[in-house]
């Protein structure tokens, strides 16, 4: 498994929850309509819109789709290195 850091930004989100909808296992919503990142294999608990997660191949690839397919590409993710997956540079 690999760490990845995945940013919500509040400010571009609006609350489309298509990520959600693709996977609920890292987004849901808050009570702003804001998604935020959940810490896999762990309850909710802290509501934050940065984490560092652990992720298999598999999870890595469905939170990709999940990140592609906000309309306002509020969603950032990152590798253990610091470079940016996505959105692309």
């Amino acid at each position: 498994m690999a760490t990845y850091r995945i940013k919500v930004d509040p400010d571009l989100c609006i609350g489309a929850a298509s990520c959600v909808t693709i996977d609920p296992a890292t987004f849901q919503l808050n009570d702003e309509n804001k998604a935020y990142v959940l810490d896999h294999g762990t309850e909710p608990g802290e509501r934050t819109y940065e984490r560092d997660v652990e992720m298999t191949d598999a999870e890595k690839d469905n939170m990709i789709l999940a990140a592609q397919s906000c309309p306002t590409l509020a969603i950032f993710v990152y590798d253990e290195a610091g470079t940016q997956l996505f959105p692309e540079l």
